[in-house]
């Protein structure tokens, strides 16, 4: 039963509270406090960056964290997926979040660092453009997050476009204050500030007061965003605030007085503002990004004038709805001030697991994942994200774009990546979303009371989620014949791998014994020389032996010859380099062994796994291969699941 709590214990809990939000007021006072503007000029002169425009101020909230580099001369895996020679830069900033999107995420950083130099790009709209659910707007919410993370801004007091105080100062004596504070002064006052100079300071700048602020998406400071907005009730409000025409009694329709400047671009003064699947929008409602692109000006409500703007513009939408908008000529003035970056769904199946893993770690998602699971879920998605070419087949593909080498007939398939992917262009801004998977995952989750999921629930669930999408009737037949056909047998040489692996004791180190003693009689049959035995003696190279591990992967007669030649071409490269020999250095010849090792076991597997009732030996392996395969990863609900599948599915007669 729990105590009851005294009287002096409640008391000191509310004493606690009170601590801790008195310390919280005192630090977003701290946060938001009032300074002269003297006192301004002389933190700027210690402290350059605050006179940042706002694309130098996203770039370097991008780069504050740190850049690695990722060289594919030293990566071989890299090499074959972007190419000899290619240096790629890792953003820390994105690093944690982001997947598989390196290409666009360099054009991203790329469009800040020339907007940054005040390059052409720093009068442009970066817009992305891809397929739902490849990371668009969770991409710009990152970028909105960097904002807040920065150091606060400074404006001055009673501004409503956050007006850098260094405007303030007249033209006349920008030259020697910018040589004196080592910074350039762009922009001017906002009609409503400079209405506040002339009249209540009467012309004296040095008695504007100067707010220090964070960036906030929430309290929309300096960050404005831009839904999509009723076709028949477009109101520019939301773009540049409107007049108070409750004070139009009082003042004339010229006077700054009757503005009230609380739109988007308005708020967004110094940080970003965000259009929402923009080109829901008619054209008209649009023209204000135009003058605030070319002139860096947005207009005033009424009759006012143009009103200085220093601000990122973010815009997104999908692809049908941006082909719709650049198929219109009419709209070449607002194209023209576009910078398009795609952003396509990944490819590689090694990130697309890493996306699921980052969406379950973020939920409240405590099922166990068996092996394989995520892996056969990215898979599915990622192959109806690839387009079909006569140079190989879907799956081949899709393990080429994974850096992965694929062998055919004890040779690797010499394919280029890159060619690959010059053939479709436009590959990877169609097919099934991360969404789609995240709700089939769900579903496999909700049809077990064990709160389990392994890749037989996940191959069910994708099957009942597919059949319920609303999808062109080929589109879901070719989605359906890879989940029937291509995934199914994928599936079952995952699976034969992992119970010979779990029967075979010492796996590693019978494949690596295999491995050497190969490379042993390999190496003597090439050279022409003896094999060395274990008590010294010597004798010829057992041919037999090499053929038993060659006819694995289809290689006999005067192939072999070749294929022996290439072994030992290959390890005298890796020796020369210093690199370790393992038995998976060489695909084709890991390969081989596999198969051996599979082969050896393959009959008393299928004999113990099919048995309606197991003798004390049979009952011995088979309990012996569970705890392996759960040292494996899987538990107890997921063995029995995978194994019953095997018994009824592997070794067909």
């Amino acid at each position: 039963m729990k105590p009851k709590r005294t009287t002096m214990n409640a008391a000191n809990d509310q004493n606690e509270f009170k601590k801790l939000f008195d310390s919280f007021r005192k630090e977003k006072s701290k946060a938001e406090e009032k300074i002269s503007f003297l006192d301004y000029l002389e933190i700027v002169q210690n402290n350059n960056d605050l006179a940042d425009l706002a694309h130098k101020r996203m770039y370097k909230a991008i780069t504050k964290d740190g850049v690695s580099h990722l060289d594919t001369d030293k990566d071989v895996r890299l090499r074959r997926i972007f190419g000899a020679h290619t240096k790629l830069k890792s953003y820390k900033f994105f690093e944690e979040e982001f997947f598989g999107i390196e290409k666009v995420l360099q054009k991203i950083v790329r469009y800040f660092h020339s907007a940054s130099l005040k390059g052409e790009e720093s009068r442009q709209v970066l817009f992305l453009v891809g397929p739902v659910g490849a990371g668009k707007s969770s991409l710009i919410e990152k970028l909105k997050s960097g904002l807040e993370k920065l150091s606060p801004f400074y404006f001055l007091e009673g501004s409503p476009m956050n007006t850098n105080p260094l405007c303030a100062i007249p033209p006349e004596l920008r030259p020697e204050m910018e040589s004196r504070l080592g910074v350039e002064i762009e922009g001017e006052l906002d009609p409503v500030t400079q209405f506040k100079l002339d009249n209540e300071l009467k012309g004296d700048f040095t008695k504007f007061n100067v707010i220090k602020r964070d960036f906030s998406i929430r309290k929309r400071h300096g960050v404005g965003m831009v839904p999509p907005v009723d076709p028949n009730n477009q109101d520019t409000s939301v773009l540049i605030g409107s007049e108070d025409i409750s004070k139009l009694d009082r003042y004339s329709e010229d006077d700054p007085r009757v503005l009230t400047l609380n739109g988007a671009f308005n708020v967004g003064n110094r940080g970003l503002v965000e259009f929402i699947e923009v080109f829901k929008n008619e054209i008209e409602y649009l023209h204000v990004m135009l003058t605030a692109t070319q002139e860096k000006r947005i207009p005033a409500p009424g009759k006012h004038g143009m009103i200085y703007f220093d601000g990122v513009i973010l815009a997104h939408s999908n692809e049908a709805e941006w082909n719709r908008f650049k198929a219109d000529h009419t709209n070449e003035a607002i194209l023209d001030r576009i910078v398009k970056i795609e952003v396509p769904y990944v490819l590689e199946i090694s990130e697309e697991i890493k996306i699921y893993q980052k969406i379950i770690n973020k939920s409240d998602f405590n099922a166990h994942i068996a092996p394989h699971s995520l892996e056969i879920a990215s898979m599915f998605a990622i192959l109806t994200r690839l387009k079909p070419t006569n140079k190989c087949d879907l799956l081949t593909k899709l393990k080429l774009y994974n850096g992965d080498e694929v062998t055919e007939n004890g040779q690797s398939k010499r394919i280029n990546v890159l060619e690959l992917k010059e053939e479709h262009e436009d590959e990877g801004m169609s097919g099934i979303s991360t969404r789609f998977i995240m709700k089939a995952l769900d579903n496999a989750l909700s049809d077990t009371e064990t709160n389990t999921i392994h890749p037989i629930a996940v191959l069910d669930a994708l099957q009942t989620k597919l059949k319920e999408e609303p999808l062109a009737g080929d589109v879901k037949s070719h989605y359906m014949d890879i989940l029937k056909d291509i995934l199914y047998k994928e599936y079952l040489k995952m699976l034969e791998s992992d119970i010979t692996k779990a029967f075979v004791h010492a796996y590693d180190e019978q494949a690596e014994s295999l491995f050497q003693n190969y490379l042993d009689h390999v190496e003597a049959y090439v050279l022409k020389r003896k094999v060395q035995g274990q008590n010294n003696e010597e004798m010829e190279p057992d041919l037999k032996f090499l053929g038993s591990i060659e006819q694995q992967i289809g290689i006999a007669g005067t192939a072999a010859d070749g294929f022996r030649q290439d072994v030992m071409s290959y390890v005298t490269h890796i020796l020369r380099r210093n690199g370790a020999l393992h038995y998976t250095s060489y695909e084709p010849l890991k390969e081989a062994i596999e198969k051996k090792l599979m082969a050896s076991v393959k009959d008393i597997t299928r004999i113990i796994l099919k048995a309606k009732t197991r003798d004390d030996g049979q009952m011995k392996k088979y309990n012996a291969m569970v705890e392996q395969m759960i040292s494996m990863g899987y538990n107890e609900e997921s063995v029995e699941a995978v194994l019953s599948f095997a018994s009824n599915n592997l070794w067909k007669d």
